[in-house]
């Protein structure tokens, strides 16, 4: 067995364990593998242990491995998500490669990821990602500000809106950071009350997806507790 299989299967658990104290059915959560920073061979063996959706960061990054896994793997059935913050000059490659994109905080980047969807692939897949404990240096959307991108997001063409992201601040217990996903879980319910059928809650990650599992969540996004310690990562020279 190796180190990334073992890692999932703890993780496996700890999500059974969560579901089965949240009174849920363990299928209701599924789990995102991030894989940033981490070679396309360690992707092949988190695939190879039953892993088929992964989340990354970096668009240059995630591109290279989606092309590396295609060659690696080519008759493999990938998910791949982009969760990292999402600059207006990226949003060409990640329509054209990427399967779902988690971080629409802003009208503009949805609106172009719009346009640029090539017409022979299925609708990109998206989650608006919410600031819900106003931490000034996280990305996200304003819980007042969410529901009018919401509603402008799911008339656009090529996109389907699936849910809600976020990524709060560190909480120093399990109370707390089920309060603040909680808040999240308000927002996701208030939206499909006003008509959008939406069925993914993307938040929790290795260090308190108990909390968020408790609090509601659809999909953790774990990648320390996969793939262990990040490599340093490498940039280039400008």
């Amino acid at each position: 067995m190796t180190t990334i299989e073992g890692n999932l299967q703890q993780v496996r658990e700890r999500l059974k364990q969560a579901c089965t104290l949240a009174g849920r059915d363990v299928n209701a959560v599924a789990l995102l593998a991030v894989s940033k920073t981490f070679d396309a061979d360690a992707v092949c063996l988190a695939l190879d242990a039953g892993q088929h959706a992964f989340g990354e960061n970096y668009v240059q990054e995630g591109t290279e491995k989606i092309e590396a896994l295609r060659r690696l793997k080519p008759d493999a059935a990938l998910q791949w998500h982009c969760i990292g913050p999402l600059q207006s000059n990226k949003t060409r490659v990640v329509a054209e490669r990427f399967d779902w994109v988690q971080s629409v905080d802003r009208l503009k980047i949805a609106q172009r990821l719009s346009e640029q969807r090539p017409a022979d692939l299925p609708d990109l897949q998206v989650c608006l990602q919410v600031n819900v404990d106003g931490g000034a240096n996280k990305s996200g959307v304003a819980p007042e500000a969410l529901a009018d991108l919401a509603l402008a997001v799911a008339r656009l063409p090529r996109l389907q809106l699936r849910g809600l992201m976020c990524i709060p601040e560190p909480a120093p217990n399990f109370e707390a950071q089920r309060d603040l996903f909680l808040r999240a879980k308000v927002l996701f319910d208030q939206l499909n009350a006003e008509g959008l059928a939406l069925d993914t809650l993307s938040m929790g990650m290795s260090d308190d997806l108990e909390a968020a599992v408790a609090a509601g969540s659809t999909m953790v996004r774990v990648g320390r507790g996969v793939f262990g310690s990040r490599p340093a990562r490498v940039t280039s020279a400008a």
